[in-house]
């Protein structure tokens, strides 16, 4: 599964390409109109041997009027009749216009020639080839359908924009009537080529294309269809510890699901750490566990599937003593450990420097070690705690022997009766963008007189040393914080325009809030404090996973259609320049 982190990262990269769009709609709609003014003003001015001038005042609202009424009819032609994406498409398009004449005017000053009526046309042609770019792959056109309507909006602000005794001379223009047609052909060309770029893994690179952008919409049930064909069935196990009172009324678990959150909101398992927060009665942290992308839930059937399947967790062994935690740091890597019985729980982590998904190997590597040294069972939490590449083999290695140091020291301590106490927000108001529905918690362990807390978050990840200073917050409050985790949520309260598509724990929310919160949690949790009993459980389930192989062609896919786009945009750019010359 090694090869599943680059392919995520790589379409995690390309994220940011969707961000060109604007935020709002209501900007796109503005902004296209005040172009559409500058057009009609560009047109008259720039020609005014040509035009009378005055012309153009009472020219401008109907171009205006005749704009916003086709945009409202491009909807009609959509798959998903979305006025947003048609918007977003008129502004770009009619960016590519206003650009073409400023061009040819500045060109004919540069080259002292007579401003031509070559680039107004040119212009429209632009606009008509951008809109069968967008038309088929973003709003779900065909090609034939797609050249049916690409003039629709562009031809239509042409003739209120010109006098109608002007039409027939201004386009009866060969050339660029030859230059328009070939836009148009090279935009077409374009689409099919990017369209196939991810054959033979992915058949229509559009349709992908296409199932994402309705999925940020929430409308998902597309996208979902696309990965579940894709994933293959799995047996998944779930380990949990759980800690009860001896009257069984007070409990509280923490949670380890091979699965990992995502692909990405609000597809699949991306709010899966919550889901099961709540099926646990909203008593429990759910870690992030060693596991990658290749080990997403690709549908809300599948996480229903696991879910109910986890009613069935089985007990595999239960005890009253716990040993006091052991902190081993080898110089970035850092492990903390307790062991509950004769089974390990390793808490891992970089922070603050940071790091990916822990791979798989670490995993197999550790395990190894400690069934070596016969422990039964060991529960592994990669706390994603802080931002930052994929670990490097130096960090690694560290990591390996700070683990294996860890278990070692661990069979030499002494095992002490465990009491605890859990609090989390839910009776607070601590919503925040940087946080998800399963908001903060904090279990307190009170082993040998010695109270120790350790911190949960539902985020995707945190923001680097914030970590850091929670836990110097709870120094100053004599308050032990062992480690801070995140749940690495891939729920987004809000879409955050930014390169990572999220906002990570700390990032809106100050160290300084979260402190005031957590401490406020913290000492719910010490009041509750009890003596306890631990039970490991054990889950297996068999669900689809999303599997390496799908990453693998959505990357292809998204490089050999950038390799494509960029060809053709140099390609398209230089055949543009050549007519500046005309």
């Amino acid at each position: 599964m090694e090869k599943a982190p680059d392919d995520v990262s790589n379409i995690h990269n390309r994220f940011s390409l969707t961000l060109v769009n604007p935020s709002s709609h209501y900007f796109s709609l503005a902004a296209s109109l005040a172009i559409a003014a500058v057009i009609a003003i560009t047109t008259y001015f720039g020609y005014p041997n040509n035009f009378d001038v005055n012309e153009v005042w009472y020219r401008l609202p109907g171009i205006i009027v005749v704009l916003a009424v086709t945009q409202l009819l491009d909807t009609r032609f959509t798959k998903k009749k979305e006025y947003s994406k048609s918007l977003h498409s008129s502004l770009f398009g009619n960016m590519l216009w206003i650009v073409t004449l400023l061009m040819g005017l500045l060109a004919s000053i540069v080259l002292s020639k007579e401003a031509s009526f070559f680039f107004l046309v040119l212009g429209m042609f632009l606009f008509a080839s951008f809109r069968i770019g967008i038309y088929t792959t973003t709003l779900g056109a065909s090609i034939k359908k797609a050249w049916a309507i690409c003039f629709v909006q562009p031809l239509a602000m042409f003739l209120v924009l010109i006098p109608q005794d002007m039409w027939f001379p201004i386009l009866n223009n060969p050339i660029a009537l030859g230059y328009g047609i070939s836009f148009m052909i090279i935009a077409s060309v374009w689409s099919i080529l990017t369209d196939r770029a991810g054959r033979p893994g992915m058949h229509s690179t559009h349709k992908t294309i296409q199932a994402y952008l309705a999925s940020q919409g929430n409308d998902f049930t597309e996208a979902e269809e696309i990965m579940e064909q894709r994933s293959s069935e799995k047996k998944v196990s779930t380990s949990q510890i759980k800690l009860s009172s001896p009257d069984g009324e007070i409990q509280f678990r923490m949670v380890l699901p091979e699965i990992h959150p995502g692909p990405y909101h609000p597809v699949g398992g991306s709010n899966i750490p919550y889901l099961i927060y709540k099926n646990l009665n909203s008593s429990a942290m759910v870690m992030h566990s060693i596991s990658d992308h290749a080990l997403n839930l690709p549908s809300k059937n599948e996480v229903e599937n696991y879910l109910k399947n986890l009613e069935n967790s089985e007990v595999k062994e239960e005890g009253l003593k716990c040993t006091e935690p052991v902190t081993v740091q080898i110089n970035k890597a850092r492990v903390i450990g307790l062991l509950f019985g004769n089974n390990p729980l390793l808490f891992l982590s970089l922070s603050p420097h940071g790091m990916e998904d822990i791979p798989n190997y670490m995993k197999i590597e550790i395990e190894q070690y400690a069934k070596n040294r016969n422990y039964n069972r060991t529960m592994i939490v990669d706390c994603h705690n802080a931002m930052g590449a994929e670990i490097s083999k130096e960090d690694g290695e560290d990591m390996l022997k700070a683990a294996k140091s860890c278990l070692d020291t661990l069979i030499q301590k002494d095992s002490f009766p465990i009491e605890f106490g859990y609090a989390n927000s839910d009776d607070m108001d601590v919503w925040t963008e940087d946080l998800g529905m399963g908001g903060l918690g904090i279990v307190c362990l009170k082993i040998d007189d010695k109270k120790y807390f350790l911190g949960w978050a539902d985020a995707n990840n945190m923001e680097n040393g914030i970590r850091e200073k929670i836990i110097e917050n709870f120094a100053k409050k004599e308050y032990t914080l062992l480690e801070i985790c995140t749940s690495d949520t891939h729920y987004a309260p809000v879409k955050a325009r930014n390169r990572n598509g999220y906002y990570q724990l700390g990032l809106i929310t100050g160290a300084d809030k979260l402190s005031k919160w957590m401490l406020e949690i913290a000492k719910n949790a010490e009041a509750k404090t009890t003596s306890a009993k631990f039970e490991i459980l054990e889950n297996e389930t068999e669900v689809k996973i999303m599997g390496d192989g799908i990453y693998q062609d959505y990357s292809k896919a998204l490089d050999n259609s950038l390799k494509i786009t960029k060809g053709f945009a140099i390609g398209g750019v230089l055949f543009f320049i050549t007519s500046l010359f005309l």
